[in-house]
């Protein structure tokens, strides 16, 4: 008999908060580690959004920790205030309807190629997964606590599912959770791999073919049944209390 995998099969039920909860720890392990900073914006169907809250760091927080704030940034549930920056993520919601997760953070090396204002190229196939459009952003005028600010930064973005913010960080959307882990997994290995390469300095490095890159760009970060699952399993096995 076929095996078929699904999401039922390779993790158990989550509620949308312990998908956030998820999401930022899982992250958290893949470098989106600076401290209390980042912030994840989760869509729901009642136009409000479920958000980590300020002052606790994606290692830690749990789901009786994630708030419900409204779209202007007002706290709707939950006892923690609103991460600062979140202008950001307002701004881009009110301007990118299709946008259900967005997630903000300053990776270790997404951020070293944000502030050397460059993309870099993809080396190797797990560092395309996740498809989707990365563009930079150049044009630094402050921090994204400021509406004007981050209005700015994501109009700059136009269409595009990811970006590097320059002197900043890295901007992530998807449709959903798992879009976004993904999309997110993949950036920042793509932004260590292409530091590595250039590093050893060998020889002169050569990107993935253009036509595999236009394939995988493609992707909405649905597709890879496992991935996000694999994931979430380790974080249970670390923390199996987490969500006791």
């Amino acid at each position: 008999m076929e095996f078929i995998p699904t999401q039922e099969k390779l993790i158990p039920d989550l509620s949308p908060r312990e998908e956030v909860v998820l999401l930022a720890r899982t992250l958290w392990r893949e470098g989106y580690d600076d401290h209390v900073a980042g912030h994840i914006t989760y869509r729901q169907a009642d136009g409000t959004f479920l958000c980590n809250p300020w002052f606790l760091l994606w290692s830690e927080i749990r789901a009786e920790h994630i708030i419900r704030i409204d779209g202007d940034g007002n706290v709707l549930e939950g006892d923690w205030p609103a991460p600062l920056g979140i202008q950001l993520h307002l701004q881009l919601h009110k301007l990118r309807e299709d946008v259900t997760v967005a997630m903000h953070n300053h990776p270790r090396y997404g951020t070293i190629w944000a502030d050397a204002g460059r993309v870099p190229p993809v080396y190797d196939q797990t560092s395309a997964m996740g498809g989707g459009e990365l563009v930079l952003v150049d044009e630094y005028e402050g921090a994204v606590n400021n509406a004007d600010f981050a209005r700015s930064a994501v109009e700059a973005m136009g269409d595009a599912d990811l970006a590097l913010l320059a002197n900043h960080g890295v901007f992530v959307l998807g449709s959903s959770i798992r879009a976004v882990h993904q999309r997110a997994v993949a950036l920042e290995q793509r932004c260590q791999r292409a530091w590595h390469v250039r590093a050893a300095g060998s020889r002169a490095p050569s990107p993935l073919p253009k036509a595999f890159l236009e394939f995988m760009a493609g992707s909405d970060g649905e597709g890879f049944i496992g991935f996000w699952e694999a994931a979430v399993r380790a974080e249970l096995r670390a923390d199996p209390h987490l969500f006791d």
